[in-house]
């Protein structure tokens, strides 16, 4: 049964991040970029590291690992977002939408 569990996490935590590198790729400005890595991405990470905790919290010892390394992501990605976000505003970086038609 935990090893069902640990799949799912694992399965779910693989998409997110595979939608989250994608959107990295795919979209065609700085500003709309920012979105894939700090959305789906963290949350994809995140539901590896549960997977992992589930996993060693199983075994004989007790790792406090992967919980510290969970609340360090959570914790910075929205705020490396945002301090990107505000020092591309503060450079004028263009997005795709301010750009004229014959820019595109």
């Amino acid at each position: 049964m935990i090893e069902i569990i640990i799949s799912v996490f694992i399965i779910f935590g693989g998409i997110f991040t595979l939608i989250g590198s994608i959107g990295l790729a795919r979209r065609p400005d700085f500003y709309t970029r920012l979105h894939g890595p700090t959305k789906a991405t963290t949350l994809g990470v995140g539901g590896l590291l549960v997977a992992s905790m589930i996993y060693f919290g199983t075994q004989e010892t007790i790792s406090m690992h992967e919980l510290l390394v969970t609340m360090f992501l959570f914790m910075t990605a929205p705020v490396s977002c945002h301090l990107m976000a505000k020092a591309a505003l503060h450079l004028r970086v263009r997005s795709e939408v301010d750009l004229p038609k014959s820019d595109k």
